[in-house]
């Protein structure tokens, strides 16, 4: 039978994708690319903010209108489906069986029973339960880079995020497996492998820099880039390892969310606005390039917590940098927060900051390559910085 697959929201949803898709294929099922020669529709879902929600839900609805024609199953899974299972059996008709966070395992077994059966077939298991990653899995991202997610939950609960909820308590992929997942990965094409979780600081109790250390050992693996650093749990451990196996990119993705104490507090947050981590990281890896992101809009911000901000992105003058408004998210502390901001003030503040920040952008330059060679995305040259215009540096190929 042919499915068509859609994955919505972020890496992490994405690599849960990957292995959907590569146990349906394991279990006689046929991927397409054609919604029309769909047998089955599988839509994997976010529910993080308000905005994925409501994209969520009219992928759902538009998705659903496909069963006119060969399609005989639309399948929920994931993020919106784990937390609003009951709203959707009500609400979307269209929906045949829907899947929780943790249930890829069972998949195929799962829309075979759905399709022989009547009404709307649920599979839900315990948030904490943590399935078996696939080793063999099949990368979507591109060719050249993969996604390894290396722990599933998040233990942090801050005041104003849901993912404890679908996702359950911090739990960390064994090692092992991850290494089998890597070789598998590089051996199909990867050269970068990009590590992904909620909090990919505390994987395995501060084992990250052991894992990166195995990584390397992968003769094929050419990068390895870490996204989403708690500032507060990298360790001088942490930033040894980065700072000196080759193979591990100059890069961190830290999620801050704010630049006023006060917030942080209020965010639940383990950080000040001072960041000498930040400071520690420049320190030590000067060339080192680091994004994060803000939260404007945030209940009881205040005009002077906002001007904090201003302040913050300035002096810390980051390389990358993503501005999100505050997002009401039911059953969250922040919800029921005195002091909810209008979304034009928070839509106000976050065009502001970013225009700060795109003022910063201009003095990190990229570089550009000028060659006759034929170049694909993934391939690794060597470079001279030859010349810069306004806002790049043009570079050419060493021989």
């Amino acid at each position: 039978m042919n499915i068509f697959f859609v994955s919505l929201g972020c890496d992490k949803n994405l690599v849960d994708s990957e292995m959907m898709i590569t146990s349906l294929r394991k279990n006689g099922f046929v991927l397409t690319d054609d919604i029309e020669d769909a047998d089955v529709i599988v839509v994997n879902t976010c529910c993080f903010i308000g905005d994925a929600k409501e994209e969520s839900i009219n992928t759902l609805i538009e998705m659903g209108g496909y069963k006119e024609g060969r399609c005989k199953l639309l399948v929920a899974a994931g993020c919106l489906a784990q937390r609003y299972h009951n709203e959707i059996k009500e609400d979307i008709p269209e929906v045949d069986l829907i899947v929780g966070t943790m249930g890829y395992e069972d998949l195929s077994e799962k829309i075979n029973e759905a399709l022989g059966g009547k009404g709307v077939l649920e599979s839900l298991k315990d948030i904490d339960y943590l399935p078996t990653p696939l080793t063999d899995r099949d990368s979507m991202s591109g060719g050249y880079y993969a996604y390894l997610k290396i722990a599933e939950g998040c233990d942090k609960c801050c005041t104003y995020c849901v993912i404890p909820k679908v996702r359950g308590h911090y739990r960390s992929v064994p090692m092992d497996n991850l290494i089998a997942q890597a070789k598998h990965l590089v051996a199909n094409g990867a050269k970068e492998l990009i590590l992904v979780a909620q909090e990919t600081t505390i994987y395995g109790e501060k084992s990250l820099p052991k894992l990166l250390e195995e990584l390397s050992k992968i003769d094929e693996l050419k990068w390895i880039r870490i996204l989403y650093c708690y500032p507060e749990e990298i360790t001088d451990e942490l930033i040894s390892a980065i700072k000196n196996l080759p193979k591990v990119c100059h890069y961190l993705d830290m999620p801050i969310q704010h630049g006023s104490d006060d917030v942080l507090r209020r965010m639940g947050r383990l950080t000040n606005r001072e960041q000498k981590t930040v400071a520690k990281l420049r320190e030590e890896i000067p060339d080192i390039a680091l994004r994060t992101t803000l939260i404007t809009g945030f209940p009881g911000e205040t005009e002077d917590d906002f001007e904090q901000v201003k302040e913050f992105v300035k002096k810390m003058e980051f390389d990358r940098l993503g501005v999100f408004t505050y997002s009401r998210e039911e059953d969250t502390p922040a919800a029921e927060m005195d002091g909810q901001i209008d979304e034009e003030v928070k839509e106000a503040r976050r065009d502001e900051i970013m225009q700060i920040q795109q003022d910063i952008a201009f003095d990190k330059r990229y570089v550009f390559i000028q060659s006759d060679y034929n170049l694909d995305s993934g391939d690794f040259v060597k470079v001279e910085v030859t010349r810069s215009d306004e806002y790049d540096l043009i570079a050419e190929i060493i021989e």
